[in-house]
């Protein structure tokens, strides 16, 4: 018998129990930086030094962070289930635990690309980056990250997946980011969705059957696992 499709979304709230920071708990400050500084391809045109030292800074950071109980539950979770997880965050966290099927919709943090539109040129990259660092074609390379105003190369096949689920279950995000916010709107109106967050958003026009878990990640993955269980 085939597995049951356990499809989930996660944000940075998953990632920032293991220690990665976040800026939308705050002022909208990322380290000291407006945002729009370090996450737009204006930003980047504007100074491209301070955005590759931030990302940079980033890069370091990730080598400094475990995977949590969240991140290790949602692994476990493949012995018994197909899981799928679209995630928003550029770590890998969800790999160092153990996922096999992780789709990044807003870049790769240890990825880099060539500035350009064609961007053919993707390159694993888990050092510095640095002004001069160039593709095959002479460009400049860039961190491979979605920024604010550009498009979401895996949305498609995010919502592909999300139309499979049996199962969907929605972690660690303020639901204020889109497209992203907007994927669970996808699942077949059938399928339970589970929401774990501490501070659980309102959700809206959602067809579905939910059950809300305001717990954090580590807490909440582990009460997922034993109420999917049940549902089997």
């Amino acid at each position: 018998m085939s597995k049951k499709k356990l499809v989930v979304l996660t944000g940075a709230g998953i990632s920032a129990e293991s220690g990665i920071k976040t800026f939308r708990d705050a002022d909208g400050l990322w380290e000291g930086h407006d945002v729009m500084e370090v996450a737009s391809y204006d930003g980047w045109l504007k100074n491209k030094a301070l955005v590759l030292d931030f990302y940079n800074q980033r890069r370091r950071q990730l080598k400094e962070v475990k995977p949590n109980k969240g991140h290790l539950v949602l692994a476990e979770l493949e012995k018994e289930f197909e899981v799928h997880i679209i995630t928003q965050n550029v770590d890998n966290l969800h790999e160092q635990a153990g996922s096999t099927k992780v789709l990044h919709l807003h870049g790769e943090l240890l990825k880099v690309r060539g500035d350009s539109h064609s961007a053919k040129y993707i390159l694993e990259w888990t050092d510095d980056l640095l002004i001069g660092d160039i593709d095959a074609d002479g460009h400049q390379l860039r961190p491979h990250i979605v920024w604010f105003g550009e498009m979401v190369p895996a949305l498609e096949e995010a919502v592909s997946v999300t139309q499979q689920a049996d199962y969907l279950a929605v972690i660690g995000t303020s639901l204020q980011v889109y497209p992203a916010a907007g994927l669970m709107h996808y699942a077949n109106p059938s399928v339970p969705v589970f929401y774990i967050d501490p501070r659980p958003a309102s959700i809206n026009n959602l067809q579905n059957p939910l059950e809300v878990i305001a717990r954090n990640a580590t807490e909440g993955v582990p009460i997922l696992k034993q109420k999917l269980s049940e549902l089997k």
